[in-house]
């Protein structure tokens, strides 16, 4: 099991952190979209900030709010929860990083969106609840799609964060990419190339299911 925890422990942090990305992503893109155009601009720019910050800055942030020492950090650690140094830790850094592609690309489905099907809907007496998972989410539901298989990827690569918030230890916090690198740096390059044509076989195989996904929000607009 260690031989391969690297690979498991990639999968669990990038689909734990996939699935919370994937509702507050949906979340922030729809309801931020209806907000006054000030401060639509300026929760937009804080939200897709990680997007272009190096990971190690995010990390850094990560450190600061959530360290041993710092009041969030011992807030929960009275609960028996602590980010620095879990493995668990690694997916608060992979949503920080993957957020803004789930965020971004849903937001932009959402905006591509015919909003005279859902006053149509609402004619009729639908509420906006239903309007909201039977219309709308369906007819953007490619864009989505596209979104969450980013966050996936982006997460399952994250490096810069995840090394400062919850460092390399065998069989407890070790990822793909952090394994890469300590394997790199002990010189040990054949089980450092092995890892890393696992994580490009990893990364093809979800940019082929993104392009899939294009191709037929592509078809589906033309119809």
């Amino acid at each position: 099991m260690n031989t391969w925890f690297p690979l498991w422990n990639s999968l669990r942090i990038a689909a734990c952190s996939s699935v919370i990305v994937f509702f507050f992503g949906i979340f922030c893109a729809y309801y931020i979209a209806r907000l006054p155009g000030m401060l639509r601009g300026i929760l937009d720019v804080i939200l897709t900030l990680p997007m272009v910050l190096p990971p190690t800055v995010c990390g850094y942030f990560l450190l600061v709010i959530f360290g041993k020492n710092r009041p969030a950090g011992i807030f929960l650690a009275q609960f028996g929860i602590k980010f620095v140094m879990t493995w668990y830790g690694g997916i608060l850094a992979a949503v920080m990083v993957s957020f803004p592609l789930m965020y971004r690309t849903a937001r932009g489905a959402f905006q591509s969106f015919d909003v005279s099907l859902a006053e149509a809907a609402q004619t009729l007496g639908l509420s906006n609840r239903y309007i909201f998972w039977r219309i709308r989410i369906p007819v953007c539901k490619q864009g989505i799609l596209a979104g969450i298989v980013l966050a996936f990827a982006r997460a399952l690569g994250e490096y810069g964060a995840t090394s400062m918030l919850i460092g390399y230890t065998p069989g407890r916090t070790a990822t793909i990419s952090t394994t890469v690198y300590q394997l790199w740096r002990t010189n040990d390059e054949r089980g450092a190339f092995r890892w890393v044509l696992v994580n490009l076989a990893i990364s093809t195989v979800v940019l082929l299911l993104v392009n899939l996904l294009e191709g037929k929000q592509r078809k589906e607009r033309s119809v």
